[in-house]
């Protein structure tokens, strides 16, 4: 297979030790260093010596309150936004991209905050656009219950409004920083928002100047209904759990139909799944490095992340039984219904079901030879599955080491991603343009 006339996206998940459940436990894994700046500076460096388009941290305002959960996982991690601001300072390309939810943020705290941070690296933020799916994070904000998952998409929607219209406040040449005049900036170049929602009301303008991108990347990784019409108006990015390329070719075809139903060119978003891989100089030594990460899952850990992804307590049901019938989430609906599709059309046990889930997470899994690897990645991309993948490495940092010195070469050599990087900017890296200021007078 080849695609001679376009070259996929890569970006890499730095999720603390690794992305397995158990992979804090993996001899190599840097437990001891999850919130050692320098541990995630060198991660970036590599990443960028890869040529990745981004690095991306998930994050969540909340910690799920079963015991076996505080007792057997990884429940600290560092603030997202602080991190990627020394990662800007080590780093001179890679993307750098992060998690902020509109469920318990104020829409003028997050554009200012992403906005100094596209400033501060030079153009290469983007803000992962999140609806909280962890009930718990409700308890941290003087809230008794859960914004319903509905209203949660409405809230997110006028969000998003209102942090464009703040990145909008001032036009790209209104700061003239003229000291004969006196005249720091053109306030006829200013833009108040004045917002008033059903949400929000935000009266602007941002106190910080446009940004070297425009606005931030706006990526988004929703795949229920509610969130897949929210990316095809507002992403240019979204990531997705995709366990097979039936799926990932439909959920592909399916949102790139809604981008031009709203008006969009289907290129102006990218849809990067998840790959989990697992790498080995022999097929058989990536299944024993499998195995070995699934030995150290813990049965507790096990249940308590796939009560998690179902938004239901399943620990009172007997482990090598079928998973029951379950009433609707409140939670991750997409990732909810993902998991009960693979455990009634697989006949998994719910035993069976979280060695699954704890592994991947929902996610395609390959296990294999650096060029089996680089076989599934083009499969999917040049069968319109992906525009690119969000690398998820069992566990950090070797299996990112691995994936940058052995299967980024193996693609390269195919034509299949990029051997020096297109700009300085992650709208660059990912072909994305530059958006005009909706307020200008004349387009910027």
């Amino acid at each position: 297979m080849s695609n001679e006339n376009k070259q996929m996206k890569l970006g890499a998940i730095l999720m603390e030790t690794g992305h397995h459940v158990a992979a804090w436990r993996h001899p190599n894994a840097g437990a001891s260093r999850v919130v050692d700046v320098k541990y995630y500076q060198e991660m970036a460096r590599t990443a960028e010596r890869g040529k990745l388009d981004l690095v991306f941290f998930a994050d969540t305002l909340g910690v799920p309150n079963y015991n076996s959960f505080f007792d057997h996982n990884v429940t600290i991690r560092l603030e997202p936004l602080t991190l990627l601001a020394s990662l800007a300072a080590v780093t001179s390309h890679i993307g750098l991209a992060a998690t902020a939810t509109t469920t318990y943020n104020e829409p003028f705290h997050v554009a200012r905050m992403f906005s100094s941070l596209d400033h501060i690296s030079g153009g290469r933020t983007g803000w992962n656009v999140v609806t909280s799916a962890l009930a718990d994070e409700a308890l941290n904000f003087s809230k008794e219950y859960h914004l319903e998952h509905s209203l949660r998409y409405e809230r997110a929607k006028e969000f998003l409004k209102v942090v464009t219209g703040l990145w909008d406040s001032w036009e790209d040449d209104a700061f003239l920083f003229d000291k004969e005049s006196g005249h720091f900036a053109d306030s006829s170049k200013m833009h108040v928002l004045h917002h008033r929602g059903e949400h929000f009301n935000v009266r602007g303008p941002l106190n910080i100047s446009r940004s070297p991108q425009g606005y931030p990347v706006i990526i988004q990784a929703g795949s229920s209904e509610e969130g897949q019409n929210l990316a095809a108006q507002t992403a240019e990015l979204v990531f997705t759990a995709q366990p097979t390329l039936e799926r990932a070719q439909a959920f592909y075809a399916g949102l790139k139909a809604k981008v031009a139903a709203f008006g969009r060119s289907t290129n102006e978003l990218l849809i990067m799944p998840g790959v989990f891989p697992v790498i080995g100089a022999t097929e058989q030594e990536a299944k024993d490095k499998l195995e070995q990460l699934q030995e150290l899952i813990h049965p507790a850990v096990g249940i308590d992340v796939l009560s998690r992804k179902l938004g239901h307590d399943i620990s009172g049901y007997p482990l090598d039984e079928p998973l029951p019938d379950l009433p609707e989430s409140n939670g991750d609906k997409s990732r909810n219904h993902l998991l009960i599709d693979i455990a009634r059309k697989e006949g998994l046990t719910i035993r069976e079901l979280y060695m699954r889930v704890a592994g991947s997470r929902g996610h395609h899994t390959v296990v294999g030879t650096p060029a089996q690897v680089a076989d599934h990645l083009e499969e999917w991309f040049v069968k319109q599955g992906a525009d690119g993948f969000n690398i998820m490495s069992p566990y950090l940092p070797d299996g990112l080491d691995e994936f940058v010195d052995l299967v980024v070469p193996e693609l390269q050599r195919r034509g299949l991603f990029r051997t020096e990087y297109e700009g300085t900017m992650l709208r660059d890296h990912l072909g994305l343009s530059r958006p005009n200021n909706q307020f200008a007078r004349e387009p910027q």
